[in-house]
């Protein structure tokens, strides 16, 4: 029975060491971060999403879920990427996670199953999650588009602009503490700003919307800029251990 123990926490941890030694640690403290279960009612921030928000009629006054969300999305056809997508791409996770994980679109690996993060950016993004103590089924994950851009170009004005009422649902419906945007696209789009990623990433931004104030979005670099520069890869580390304190004070 021990030797069985011991192979299932080996097979647990593996990920978690190795993306550790990857970043470059060398060592570990003896206390852990405690997995988040849930929100508590008192924590939840309200939503009272703007009229301008509403394509199908969602009354301001209703409390915002997931599935209306999707519903309110449908089988979208707002922008040209409807022309060429196999499958929209929503989003995936726990709807009441208090960390969310927006990156910029689908790949060809996430348009084929119709979930984000699934190709090899989605895998390390993965380890990422599993190095913060965390599992995917803890956080949610969605993209700045829900259409894949063709042969993954990045997205352009229009698409982000058509897409981004649907995205701001989607954190107002979850309401999560903090939003970690991967790359440049999701930092922009969700600080409003041109700035770039070099200069955003590692530091706490407020979410630049009236309602939904509290929330706050801490940018680094996406997994697919990870994997083409490695080197970075201990700078992301340092962002996402930012995040971890962050969490754990908030508990």
């Amino acid at each position: 029975m021990a030797g069985e123990n011991l192979v299932t926490v080996s097979d647990q941890l593996l990920p978690w060491l190795t993306w550790l030694q990857e970043m470059g640690v060398d060592s570990l403290k003896k206390n852990k971060i405690k997995r988040q279960e849930g929100v508590s009612e008192a924590s939840l921030i309200p939503f009272q999403p703007p009229p301008t928000l509403s394509n199908k009629g969602i009354e301001p006054s209703l409390t915002l879920t997931l599935p209306m969300v999707r519903d309110n999305l449908g089988e979208c056809t707002r922008c040209k990427l409807s022309g060429t997508r196999t499958n929209i791409v929503f989003g995936s996770g726990s709807p009441t996670a208090k960390l969310m994980f927006v990156g910029e679109g689908p790949g060809a690996d996430e348009d084929e199953q119709g979930l984000p993060f699934v190709g090899r950016a989605g895998q390390l993004l993965t380890k990422m999650i599993v190095a913060m103590g965390l599992s995917r089924e803890e956080v949610y994950i969605a993209n700045i588009v829900k259409c894949r851009p063709p042969n993954n170009r990045p997205p352009q004005t229009d698409e982000i602009e058509s897409c981004q009422p649907f995205l701001i649902q989607q954190i107002a419906a979850i309401r999560p503490h903090i939003i970690c945007a991967l790359g440049t696209f999701a930092a922009q789009t969700l600080l409003n700003t041109k700035t770039r990623i070099s200069d955003l990433r590692g530091i706490f931004h407020d979410f630049p919307h009236d309602t939904m104030s509290r929330i706050k979005v801490l940018p680094t670099f996406h997994p697919a800029y990870l994997l083409r520069n490695p080197p970075e890869k201990r700078k992301a580390w340092e962002d996402l251990q930012k995040i971890m304190r962050a969490l754990k004070e908030d508990e």
